[in-house]
């Protein structure tokens, strides 16, 4: 079965901010606290951060848990994502947290902007679910300004990608993040991509490539067994999980990576 199963951003679109739903809380404790320090940098780096009126696009937002990053670093931030439920709960949690973040429902193929709307895009948990990756980096093209930076992560086609994310944390009942004994397809191993695929599908859009950074875990394969096992049996929380399996940014791409590029 080659179809990810994107209705689960609509089924459990209430759940975002939820301590415990699985395939978010692992957005939230794991991936996100690396990837925001990590963007951060660049936006600084770039420019960006301080510069008055900057404005940020957040592509496929969902709840809205990397748009209050951005507007948390204080840049003027519009989140578009396909799933009204998603987008509903994001503007809820916006208001609640005193965030002034505009959200829309739209897809990445065809964004509902006009050309050179935004000073950076970000697309982070997309790329791997659409069926047209290269149409969704076409449209973030359009959208950004000449100069504007593009900032993604997405996950690497390898042998290490499918038994981590495929296996460990999505097929295996004692390890699954999500309910057990319901199964989901929330990612599909054919639909991950290589570094050097991103990369290409940049340039094809006048994207130059920078710099691309991994996401792992600082701890070995085993401690990452025996820790998702504690969490199934409930013995854990994906926050405390989150803590003892450490996700940092480095070197290694082999399974999560993020990077940006530049518009020419």
């Amino acid at each position: 079965m080659n179809t990810v199963d994107n209705d689960l951003y609509r089924r459990l679109g209430h759940a975002w901010w939820d301590d415990d739903a699985g395939p978010y809380s692992t957005i939230r404790f794991f991936i996100n606290p690396p990837r925001a320090n990590y963007f951060a940098r660049v936006l600084r780096q770039e420019g960006l951060l301080g510069k008055t009126g900057a404005t940020m696009l957040d592509v496929g937002c969902g709840g809205g848990l990397l748009a209050e990053e951005f507007a948390r670093m204080g840049l003027r931030v519009t989140g578009v994502d396909p799933a009204p439920e998603s987008v509903a709960t994001a503007r809820t949690h916006a208001a609640e947290a005193g965030f002034d973040i505009v959200y829309r429902v739209g897809r990445g193929e065809a964004l509902p902007f006009v050309d050179e709307a935004f000073d950076a895009v970000a697309c982070c948990d997309v790329l791997e679910h659409v069926d047209e990756p290269a149409a969704v980096i076409a449209e973030m093209a359009r959208v950004l300004k000449p100069g504007g930076l593009l900032l993604y992560d997405t996950v690497n086609r390898t042998l290490r990608s499918w038994f981590a994310v495929i296996k460990l944390m999505q097929d295996w009942p004692s390890t699954t993040v999500f309910d057990a004994g319901v199964p989901v397809q929330a990612h599909v191993w054919d639909k991950f991509l290589k570094p050097a695929e991103v990369a290409a599908m940049l340039r094809r859009h006048d994207l130059d490539p920078r710099e691309q950074r991994g996401i792992a875990t600082s701890r070995n394969p085993l401690a990452c067994w025996l820790g998702l096992r504690q969490r199934a049996k409930g013995l854990l929380t994906f926050q405390e999980l989150g803590k003892r399996l450490d996700f940092r940014e480095g070197n290694d791409l082999s399974v999560s990576y993020m990077g940006f590029a530049v518009k020419a």
